[in-house]
């Protein structure tokens, strides 16, 4: 009789299928948190990797093309309209305080910079563009005002009129002189002669008045620690002065060009007062357009012709934002370092401080994006991209301002767009 035997079946032993279980549910998991990574990514939503809006400033009617300036001091960023300055907190964009122009007076003219948390603005009056008052931008009251002589300029192009630094308001004045008669075989006198006067910026008590070299009238000025420069028109040709901060004793007067002569009708605005940086632009198609750094005692240095919107000076560099960013060195105009966004991005706005630059970029796939530099090479520190609003108007900044680990951008005061608007990371 033949043996019959049976196999017995061993019990499955628990969890020997469990791996084969989590893979099977792990691959498409993984596929699914991977496309919702390269979703957010791509969205400008992906945590670590993007930016958040904190708060905005409520919106503005339209302003004017003129008396329109920011200035960020302390934990308050301001801005200047031609009716109204007006204050937020910089932490949430409360408003903390406005000085809203009396009349139908109109802010006409703003320096550049604030020193000491006081900023000045120029308003218009019977005479023109002819009194400049001191703001404190702690709590908006008006320190002090003073006239100045009007001039024919146009409203918009009434900047580096009024600056501050070094314990000074420095204005562009016009004080009326009698010329004689050219018949009589003297030299030919202007009519008007434009000095610049100095005042102390938290009293405006009167410091010191300059007269520029004879032949000459001041069209900028700009105040640093050291001296106070004014950009000069001296009969067909662009020049640069220098004077004492303490009482306004001529330094010197230097060229600004190497080859030639700079067109007296150039356009000339500073990048920087302290080094000295100016940016020339000659109306002629073949004319200089360059940045043209000038030492203490005006000797001319290094010469950038790579002229954009966007420059700033820092750490003996010149900063220059466009479809990138490039550092030049002063002293010898060499590229010291540069980057490019790559197709369809450009800058946006440009901040630079504390060993970095700071870059705010437009893309056309309906993002906005963040990179940042460090400033003596140039290598990428942070990179971000986060989700455009439709009406955010960060396609032309006017600025960019850092507090407390918020970027703050600053928009061009057209009403359809709200004035300040504070980022951060997340």
């Amino acid at each position: 009789m033949a043996a019959h035997t049976t196999e017995s079946s061993s019990p499955p032993v628990p969890g020997r299928r469990l791996p084969a279980l989590l893979l099977l549910l792990g691959i498409p998991l993984a596929l699914v948190g991977g496309l919702a990574s390269c979703v957010a990514s791509e969205t400008g939503h992906m945590p670590g990797d993007s930016m958040e809006r904190v708060w905005d400033t409520p919106y503005d009617r339209p302003a004017a093309e003129y008396g329109n300036a920011a200035w960020a001091t302390g934990d308050t960023v301001v801005r200047s309209r031609f009716d109204a300055v007006t204050a937020f907190d910089a932490a949430t964009g409360r408003r903390r305080w406005e000085y809203a122009v009396s009349g139908r007076a109109e802010i006409c003219a703003t320096g550049t910079a604030a020193s000491d948390g006081i900023a000045l603005i120029g308003l218009t009056d019977d005479k023109g563009c002819a009194t400049v008052a001191a703001l404190d931008l702690k709590d908006g009251r008006e320190l002090w005002r003073t006239g100045r002589g009007p001039d024919s300029e146009d409203p918009k192009d009434h900047f580096d009129v009024i600056a501050t630094g070094a314990g000074l308001a420095v204005l562009r004045d016009v004080e009326e002189r009698r010329g004689e008669d050219p018949e009589a075989g003297t030299a030919p006198v202007l009519p008007t002669d434009r000095t610049l006067r100095a005042l102390d910026l938290r009293t405006g008590a009167p410091r010191w008045a300059a007269a520029v070299p004879q032949g000459c009238l001041p069209r900028r000025v700009a105040v640093g620690t050291r001296q106070v420069l004014a950009a000069l028109e001296c009969g067909t040709e662009a020049k640069l002065a220098a004077f004492d901060p303490s009482d306004g004793t001529e330094r010197w007067t230097v060229p600004l060009g190497a080859r030639r002569l700079v067109a007296a009708n150039s356009s000339l605005s500073f990048v920087s007062a302290e080094p000295t940086v100016l940016k020339v632009q000659e109306p002629s198609p073949h004319g200089m357009r360059a940045y043209v750094a000038f030492g203490p005692d005006g000797a001319r240095q290094g010469q950038i012709d790579d002229v954009r919107d966007d420059a700033a000076v820092a750490d003996g560099k010149l900063f220059v934002a466009g479809s990138g960013v490039a550092a030049y060195d002063l002293t010898s105009g060499d590229k010291v370092w540069s980057t490019r966004l790559g197709t369809w991005r450009n800058v946006t706005a440009m901040h630079v401080g504390g060993g970095r630059v700071t870059l705010f970029t437009r893309s056309r796939k309906g993002l906005d994006e963040l990179y940042v530099h460090d400033w003596s090479t140039g290598e990428a520190v942070d990179e971000r991209t986060f989700d455009r609003d439709t009406d955010d108007g960060n396609t032309d900044l006017a600025g960019l301002f850092r507090h407390d680990g918020l970027l703050i951008a600053v928009r061009r005061d057209d009403g359809a767009h709200r004035p300040f608007s504070a980022y951060r990371t997340w």
